[in-house]
């Protein structure tokens, strides 16, 4: 209990700081910008941050689909996922450290598996996603709907794919070359949209061989390191004069963060054979509601 009354301690202070030191400074365009907190987008945040840090999936994909359905621009959006997603990742990794659903060693003789995995992991989705942003927000201009039904059908066709791996019995085995892949793909979608990963990074890591516990929390905590990365391309292509509203930011950061710290004791205690089938039958569920947004 001794981390997680720090953790919310934390958790105050950066989101007093959100307030009164980063938002002021960014304010821009985005809708109804009169209310610092805006409650339906709190506890939108709060519920979609629990189911997210419990299956390794949805924040920002459908978090992300409710504030472009309420008008916020793509310049709102995408940066306010990348910096709540960055808090709520590593929060909710080292949450679910604590609570045994993954073991993150370091050292020569003690690095874990998991820590291998989530290395690479990091090292390509980082470079995919400093590559996304740049493209999709400086060079060119990416249509929203079309990028909506892009990472629609790739949560399709990987979720699809999963299910037919859990009837069948099927059993992967761990592939570096097959994750590699799926780390670039995730990195793209989260550098364009702001979502789109922890579908491909949790459903990718299952399909290569990696337990549904740890996937769900290698998925948490490298989601927080490349929204970081995300993050910094941001903040440096507004030196090109790219616009940045981080207005949503607090109601988002006030209900993510506080999930992030107590959803990871849910996957605790879930039997592994229920997440089998909940993590893909959720992602079935974001990708309707990434096509409903479009129609």
């Amino acid at each position: 209990m001794g981390r997680v009354g720090f953790a919310l301690a934390i958790y105050a202070i950066v989101l007093a700081s959100i307030v009164f030191f980063v938002v002021p400074r960014y304010s821009g365009t985005a809708v109804n910008t009169s209310a610092t907190f805006l409650p339906t987008i709190v506890i939108a945040a709060f519920l979609f941050e629990t189911f997210d840090s419990a299956s390794g999936m949805g924040f920002g994909a459908t978090l992300g689909a409710l504030l472009f359905v309420l008008g916020y621009p793509a310049a709102a959006v995408v940066p306010t996922l990348l910096f709540s997603e960055a808090a709520t990742g590593l929060v909710g990794g080292l949450f679910h450290n604590e609570f045994e659903n993954v073991e993150f060693g370091y050292g020569d003789e003690s690095t874990t598996e998991a820590t291998r995995v989530l290395g690479l992991v990091v090292v390509i989705g980082v470079g995919a996603t400093i590559v996304s942003v740049v493209l999709a927000y400086l060079a060119i201009e990416v249509s929203g709907p079309l990028v909506q039904a892009y990472i629609g059908i790739i949560i399709v066709f990987i979720a699809g794919l999963t299910l037919f791996q859990n009837v069948t019995d099927f059993s992967g085995t761990y592939s570096q070359r097959q994750l590699i892949g799926f780390a670039a793909l995730a990195g793209l979608n989260k550098g364009i949209t702001g979502s789109g990963f922890g579908p491909v990074i949790t459903l990718g890591q299952i399909l290569s061989g990696i337990y549904e516990k740890s996937a769900t929390a290698i998925t948490s905590m490298s989601e927080g390191i490349v929204s970081l990365a995300g993050i910094v391309t941001f903040l440096t292509i507004t030196i090109a004069g790219v616009g940045l509203d981080l207005t949503l930011l607090p109601s988002v950061f006030a209900g993510g963060f506080l999930a992030a710290i107590l959803a990871p004791y849910t996957v605790r205690v879930m039997p592994n054979r229920i997440l089998q089938y909940i993590v893909p039958g959720y992602a079935l569920i974001l990708a309707a509601t990434l096509f409903a947004d479009i129609l």
